[in-house]
């Protein structure tokens, strides 16, 4: 479904695009340039994550990043790759690695959420 184009989706994208790394809502809320509702930004991250533009993260802290769907395509829609939190700087970015891994016949994944923690390169 084509969706409209808005000033706030124009922001969040703009934002996350010249991060390129993932970002919590409220660091894409301090950068963005105009005044947006709190709400309408929240709800314009999970529409994009709806719409496969971006992909959600739950980081250990239960806090949630957003990141965009740069290596993403159709037939990879459930984002099965490894993220790496630093614990310095904070940053949580996705890593080039696909997720391997087996589970007991019967069970049907639908999500995966890898979150690695530890000091990234810039840090270390």
């Amino acid at each position: 479904m084509k969706r409209r184009q808005t000033p706030t989706k124009s922001a969040v994208l703009d934002v996350l695009t010249k991060a390129g790394k993932a970002m919590s809502q409220n660091a894409i809320e301090q950068e963005i340039p105009i005044d947006i509702n709190r709400a309408t930004i929240y709800r314009v991250l999970n529409r994009f994550c709806d719409d496969g533009i971006l992909h959600k993260v739950i980081a250990e802290d239960g806090k949630q990043y957003f990141a965009l769907c740069d290596r993403c395509d159709d037939t990879h829609k459930q984002h099965q790759h490894y993220h790496f939190k630093c614990t310095v700087c904070e940053t949580l970015e996705c890593l080039p690695s696909e997720v391997s891994f087996s589970i007991p016949q019967g069970y049907v994944v639908e999500n995966v959420n890898c979150v690695l923690t530890g000091v990234c390169k810039n840090c270390a």
